[in-house]
Parts: C-alpha cells; structure tokens; sequence
C-alpha cells in the first residue's frame, strides 16, 4: 500500500485488526506499508484484500509469492 505518513498509523491499525494479517511493516519505498495474510482459503485472500481496501480507503496491492522457502532453524537444548 501506499499511505502518506499522516495517515500511516491509522491504517496500519485498520490492517492489523484483521486476524488474517501474518505481519505488517514499513517499508522506505513508494509502496510503504507490506503486510502479509494467511488465509484458510485462497479465496479468502482477495475477499480480505477489499475489506481492507474498504475500511482504509487507499488500493491495496496484491503480490503473491511466487516461490515459498523452508528454513530449517534448530536449538541444540
């Protein structure tokens, strides 16, 4: 999304809201706020992209992965 910086908070409490919302950042870039879903369904994905779009007013910009990676991360306990 691309939110001006007066309205930078704001919004990203309307996007946190939603539960479908994985993480939510920052970033220095025209595109400022990234934020990632996890939904049941992939249906799902656009429905909670227009809500968000509705409930904020400003266009949201769905980029979906395009490859998924698996870190192995491991503790020796």
């Amino acid at each position: 999304m691309s939110i001006p910086e007066a309205d930078f908070e704001r919004v990203a409490q309307q996007v946190n809201a939603f539960p479908e919302v994985a993480h939510n950042y920052a970033r220095d870039h025209r595109l400022n706020m990234w934020f990632v879903l996890a939904t049941e369904t992939p249906q799902r994905i656009e429905e909670v992209l227009e809500e968000i779009e509705r409930q904020t007013g400003f266009a949201v910009y769905n980029m979906p992965k395009k490859e998924e990676f698996f870190v192995g991360l491991k503790f020796d306990l």
